[in-house]
């Protein structure tokens, strides 16, 4: 007995989405193929995929998954690998509840003053992963660039990564110390910002002018974005928005 890709999606409660990833990743390959394209499955692929959910409970990533699947590794030794992730995980979390303490108090220091306030971490990255949605939306949009930033920064060692985020974030600071003055985003001080910008964005992938200006309104229109912004001051994925679009027309179109 076969079932179709929405009748397992049905059944497991996983997407058809989720289904054709795993097939596209090797980890979970359909019993056979129509000849419209669609995918289907047979008894042996639905316990492989009981398996597999049974595994994302305990929190396995897919390549863990995919290695005690195929290799029939032992279980027990992969679990205990996993239990010594969890606890580098719980320092990590430790690290990000700090991270999150100072941020506190330093609005909370500044929520009366009527100035722009600019917090200057010096690591406003610290402790902090990408959001899986965020990978996803950007590797559903932007397949190749993704694909390209994705390497460079598996390419970091952990001290060119940290050093990476500690740039990022002292050039948000200055992106906001000209917004706190009242510089005009077309100044050329501010577009020398911008140009330092993109061509840091370079090293990941290389945007025409409108994936750019698509870059920019992601910080303004993504609120995940937006609030890292307004973390170093109110407003400034909006003054920093403005400053990119002006440096595509002007200088990638």
């Amino acid at each position: 007995m076969a079932w179709s890709i929405a009748d397992v999606a049905r059944m497991s409660g996983v997407t058809s989405r989720t289904l054709r990833h795993y097939d596209e990743i090797g980890i979970l390959a359909p019993a056979w193929t129509a000849s419209d394209g669609h995918r289907h499955y047979e008894e042996p692929q639905l316990l492989r995929l009981q398996q597999i959910l049974l595994m994302r409970e305990l929190d396995l990533g897919l390549r863990e998954i995919r290695e005690v699947l195929d290799s029939g590794a032992d279980r027990v030794t992969v679990l205990r690998e996993h239990h010594a992730r969890l606890l580098a995980e719980q320092d990590r979390l430790g690290t990000l509840a700090r991270t999150v303490a100072r941020t506190i108090a330093e609005l909370e220091e500044g929520e009366d003053q009527d100035m722009v306030k600019i917090n200057r971490p010096e690591n406003l990255f610290e402790g902090f992963q990408p959001d899986p949605e965020v990978e996803a939306e950007a590797r559903e949009k932007w397949p190749e660039a993704y694909e390209q930033s994705r390497q460079a920064v598996e390419g970091m060692t952990p001290e060119a990564g940290e050093q990476w985020q500690r740039e990022v974030t002292a050039q948000m600071i200055r992106f906001a110390e000209h917004m706190a003055a009242g510089t005009p985003v077309s100044d050329p001080a501010v577009q020398a910002e911008v140009d330092a910008h993109y061509q840091g964005v370079c090293r990941f992938w290389t945007p025409c002018a409108e994936a750019y200006r698509g870059l920019a309104r992601t910080y303004v229109e993504d609120p995940r974005f937006r609030e890292n912004f307004d973390r170093i001051a109110v407003g400034l994925a909006a003054y920093q928005q403005e400053a990119m679009t002006v440096y595509a027309e002007t200088r990638l179109s």
